[in-house]
């Protein structure tokens, strides 16, 4: 499901402060950008090609104007302005790679993968929100990017190691209230950790007033 047909995601993108908007929309669109060359690229060899080229074109962002590309360019003027460097965010190609590997994912090539994707990501959205240093910015955005591996693993088995660390991560991410410049951020691993929780439930993530009531909670508690 893409982010404008989410109505979830759209919700914890209305959490953030209106002129930080466009700039978590661009992260976001830049993560999907990427997972899309995975879901696109049977060869990894081709798959590193097109990554190595979004790396140097993020790490060009701290000094030079973006090509003809509308996530680059919405990722110039939305977020690399507001003080997020090109070169901090092309930290999330380290965890895309990991997934190029045709070996089976271990703990370590896991937490690798999470760290850089999900860590990388919510810290720099943390920068531009304007979080607090208390904010549980890396265990959520490592819990967020397992949970989303794990969920479109088709192997279940396969899907049982990111499914466990993600559920370790998401609950730590959450025993703090977390600062309310921060709660979309927030408001993105709790519909990871409520996706988890119905995937273990045996039913498939969707939206209910449940869940929205729940993620309005958060939006006021900061919990």
């Amino acid at each position: 499901m893409s982010g404008q047909e989410d109505p979830e995601r759209n919700l914890s993108l209305s959490y953030a402060a209106p002129a930080a908007q466009p700039g978590f929309a661009a992260l976001l669109a830049l993560d999907e950008t990427l997972g899309q060359i995975l879901r696109t690229t049977r060869e990894p060899m081709v798959g590193q090609m097109r990554l190595t080229w979004w790396h140097e074109a993020l790490s060009a962002l701290d000094h030079t104007a973006p090509p003809a590309q509308p996530v680059l360019q919405a990722l110039a003027t939305e977020v690399v302005s507001r003080g997020v460097s090109g070169a901090a965010l092309a930290g999330m190609i380290d965890g895309w790679e990991v997934l190029l590997d045709p070996d089976p994912l271990t703990r370590a090539t896991l937490e690798t993968y999470a760290a850089h994707r999900g860590g990388t990501l919510f810290a720099q959205a943390g920068v531009l929100l304007g979080a607090g240093p208390r904010d549980p910015l890396l265990q959520a955005g490592t819990g967020w990017a397992l949970a989303d591996l794990a969920r479109h693993l088709r192997d279940a088995e396969a899907a049982a190691l990111p499914r466990m660390l993600s559920q370790h991560e998401l609950d730590a991410a959450f025993g703090l209230r977390w600062s309310r410049p921060a709660r979309a951020l927030g408001a993105l691993a709790l519909i990871a950790r409520m996706d988890l929780a119905m995937l273990q439930d045996g039913g498939p993530p969707g939206t209910s007033p449940r869940r929205i009531a729940r993620l309005a909670w958060h939006r006021i508690s900061g919990r």
